[in-house]
């Protein structure tokens, strides 16, 4: 079975193995640990090391840099988004009035259709119950 350490145990071990003051078997028969396990920790504490150094306000400025960046994505989306939106408005408006005038149109024949058809034929039409 494994055995799960804490992250207290390991920086104590590690604090005590860079100390160097005893050699990396003595340590690790004093903690009962594997010497592999405890070059493991070591290589990951040298390798974490630098990142505690990092400069806080560099995170903060790339954090911010990227938000900005985002931001101005999403801000060209919304442009793109209103111009089709204003288009298609315009578009539908254009072919609803492009079709109100053809159905009108349909539905009545001109003027001159009617001049040289017969009175009965009128007659008739209004009559008719559909």
């Amino acid at each position: 079975m494994r055995k799960a350490y804490s992250p207290q145990f390991k920086a104590q071990v590690v604090r005590e193995l860079l100390k160097e003051e005893l050699s990396v078997s003595q340590i690790a028969t004093k903690y009962e640990v594997h010497p592999t396990q405890l070059h493991q920790w070591k290589a990951t504490v040298l390798k974490g090391l630098p990142s505690l150094f990092v400069d806080e306000h560099k995170a903060l400025d790339a954090t911010k840099v990227a938000h900005e960046d985002q931001l101005t994505e999403l801000y060209a989306e919304i442009g793109k988004l209103t111009t089709q939106l204003a288009w298609l408005k315009k578009t539908v408006r254009a072919r609803v009035a492009y079709v109100g005038a053809i159905v009108p149109y349909e539905l009545s024949p001109p003027s001159s259709v009617l001049q040289g058809l017969p009175e009965t034929l009128f007659a008739c039409a209004e009559t008719d119950t559909v």
